[in-house]
């Protein structure tokens, strides 16, 4: 289940998105621009965002039942690909809608000295969001590099509001760039096009954060670490000839199920594999308190695949 951490990424992100948006909102009103009206779209589908992630966070800390016996994790990631997709239809979507309507029909904005201001507002907003996160994140990527952890990474949420952040602070400087365009050129369709650009940063930010949620809601296995850690763990106990397999797969960003399958000297007794099993799970479970559950079976090497 996700973090507190995770959840007071989460809360950062929204509490400066839910400003942002109302801002840049009263500024598109008072300036006609077309990318200051995107911009607030955008901020409006991060803030809904966030909270459909707070939603999820709390559905998957439910216990396990007899309908669902490992528990409701998968459903942080259920809730992460609805928040992708909504990134895409509606972020994405409604910003190039947005930016080809100005484009074919041209309106000059006005008072662009309070679009600034804004602008400037959000963009000290979300790199406040955006450290908080990162914060959070390097605590767990440990000495891999930003790029490898991100993919690497389990916890949905976390990604989510790094990747909008991004996008958010990608989209304000595109919205500069446009209204100055716009502005020294005379030529309003700058502003238009900024629009559909900011659409378009968006639209690949939603296939980058579907493709993740895809893998985590199909099922993705623990860090190769971990399961090296896990195979070390089971293998150190007396009449373990050899661990033959370890499976893993994260039902949640810090909840791991694991299958161990060993092999077990073949002359020790039936019980002694049975207290065996019963201490390789009890040690697993304490070394590595991700491990929500932990299974070890026998396997005979013979017919192992």
């Amino acid at each position: 289940m996700a973090g507190h951490g995770s959840n007071r990424v989460i809360l950062t992100a929204l509490a400066a998105n839910v400003g942002i948006a109302i801002a840049k909102f009263v500024a598109a009103g008072i300036t006609g621009s077309s990318a200051m009206v995107t911009e607030g779209v955008h901020s409006l589908v991060d803030s809904t965002n966030h909270v459909l992630l707070l939603y999820g966070t709390k559905r998957s800390r439910k216990d396990a039942d007899a309908v669902h016996p490992l528990g409701y994790g998968r459903e942080l990631y259920f809730w992460s690909f609805v928040v992708a997709m909504l990134v895409f239809t509606l972020g994405a979507g409604i910003s190039v809608y947005e930016g080809v309507l100005h484009i074919l029909h041209p309106e000059p904005a006005s008072d662009l000295a309070i679009a600034f201001a804004v602008l400037g507002v959000a963009g000290a907003l979300e790199g406040w969001s955006t450290w908080e996160a990162l914060k959070q994140f390097n605590l767990t990527r440990g000495d891999k590099s930003l790029f490898r952890a991100l993919k690497d990474t389990k916890d949905a949420p976390t990604l989510i509001v790094l990747l909008e952040n991004a996008g958010a602070l990608a989209g304000l400087a595109i919205a500069a760039a446009g209204l100055a365009l716009a502005h020294f050129t005379g030529n309003p369709v700058w502003d238009g096009a900024a629009s559909v650009l900011i659409g378009l940063v968006l639209g690949a930010i939603a296939v980058m954060l579907l493709t993740e949620a895809k893998g985590l809601l199909i099922g993705e296995s623990a860090d190769p670490a971990l399961i090296e850690a896990i195979r070390l763990c089971a293998a150190g106990h007396a009449g373990v000839v050899s661990v033959l397999q370890v499976l893993t797969v994260h039902q949640a960003p810090d909840m791991v199920v694991a299958i161990i399958g060993a092999d077990f000297v073949d002359t020790i007794t039936a019980r002694d594999v049975e207290q065996t099993v019963r201490d390789i799970e009890a040690a697993v479970a304490e070394q590595f308190p991700v491990i929500a559950r932990v299974y070890v079976r026998p396997m005979d090497p013979a017919l192992q695949g």
